[in-house]
């Protein structure tokens, strides 16, 4: 089978995996505290996850990505299908469902264009910096995506993904010079966005993100409506102290004081839970499979499997961030999961799948690459 090659054992990150697990231990334990009914639920993602992960480990990335091309129209036929056909929560449409089970196509959008992206630049490394056409092109490439998604409305994916698109180019090789131009361009256009978004009746945002920028910007003015989760988020933080505070009946999950903690604000509960010793705990072992991610990278034997590493580690550095950021109040409350914390089946295997990915990259030395098995 040319999708299987002959490893060994003695080249599988094991280390890697005992930091996911052990990450997904302490989003057990945390979802369980915020949601007693859903600790069951975030369990069986785990290991369903787990699974997938050993399989996807096992299958030659080489082989796989030679359908980048496929993986690209049905991550657009998946989009697509959501606007069309996908069920509306909180008047957003993000979700499909088969039946009783259901999925959001935005998670598995982010693994699908690490690969797409890990084929496309390593085919096309030398047109980068030879081809004028190449770079818009690519961003001909990601527009599709990031318009459906932005639609559906999702913006805090649009922009995750967007930010994971520059970190796969700027991998994949993109001029110093070029990135440099375009933060000289990109910064003013941000400031005159921000200040148009901000006025009354304008098309850009929705009426309910406007009002979360506001709030960020004046939280003492919003602190009964739009900077009320934000305000919590931070005191439940603070009040965890060092070890945390797990008995207070005026706590964020027992007074009710953020809406599904379980997601977007299970930091704030590790905080409250677990103190300033879970935060950093949490933050130390995704640091620590980021590292992992990039040192796996830095030993594969080719570019695409360097960018797979490398997207894998941006990603899960990229949500890291921003989850952890909105619920501190460094950044404007909006909807991102914590990885392999949160709660949410879609997002949970979706990590473990880009996991799986790097593991395989780690299990191909030079010597083993034209090893097949009949």
């Amino acid at each position: 089978m040319k999708f299987l090659k002959r490893y060994h054992l003695k080249h599988y990150k094991f280390s890697l995996i005992l930091l996911v697990l052990a990450i997904s231990a302490v989003g057990v334990v945390a979802v369980g505290s915020a949601r007693k009914d859903l600790q069951m639920r975030q369990l069986e993602g785990v290991i369903l996850g787990l699974l997938v992960m050993i399989v996807i480990s096992f299958i030659d990335y080489k082989w796989l990505l030679k359908f980048y091309w496929l993986m690209y129209a049905g991550n657009l036929t998946l989009l697509t299908s959501v606007l069309l056909f996908g069920k509306t929560v909180n008047n957003a449409k993000r979700w499909l469902y088969i039946g009783s089970f259901g999925f959001q196509p935005s998670d598995l959008t982010k693994i699908l264009l690490i690969l797409f992206f890990a084929r496309f630049l390593s085919k096309h490394r030398e047109d980068m910096h030879t081809k004028k056409w190449f770079i818009p092109e690519c961003i001909g490439l990601i527009l599709p995506t990031l318009i459906l998604i932005y639609k559906q409305p999702n913006l805090s994916n649009t922009l995750c993904i967007a930010a994971l698109f520059c970190m796969l180019m700027f991998l994949g090789g993109l001029s110093y010079k070029f990135i440099g131009r375009c933060l000289m361009v990109f910064i003013p256009l941000a400031a005159i966005f921000i200040v148009i978004v901000l006025q009354p009746n304008q098309p850009f945002i929705k009426e309910y993100q406007q009002e979360r920028i506001l709030s960020w910007l004046e939280p003492e003015k919003h602190a009964t409506d739009g900077a009320y989760q934000q305000q919590n988020s931070i005191m439940a933080i603070g009040a965890g102290q060092l070890s945390g505070n797990r008995n207070s009946v005026t706590s964020v999950k027992n007074g009710n004081f953020i809406l599904e903690p379980q997601t977007d604000f299970i930091f704030a509960v590790i905080g409250e839970d677990f103190g300033f010793v879970g935060c950093c705990t949490v933050i130390i072992l995704l640091l620590l499979i980021i590292i992992e991610c990039i040192l796996t990278g830095l030993r594969a034997t080719d570019l695409a499997g360097q960018l797979i590493c490398g997207g894998v580690a941006s990603l899960i550095g990229i949500q890291t961030f921003i989850n952890i950021s909105v619920a501190t109040g460094i950044f404007p409350n909006t909807g991102l999961s914590l990885p392999f914390v949160s709660s949410g089946l879609t997002s949970i295997v979706c990590m473990y799948m880009g996991i799986g990915f790097v593991l395989n990259v780690g299990l191909q030395p030079n010597k083993y690459d034209k090893e097949m098995i009949a």
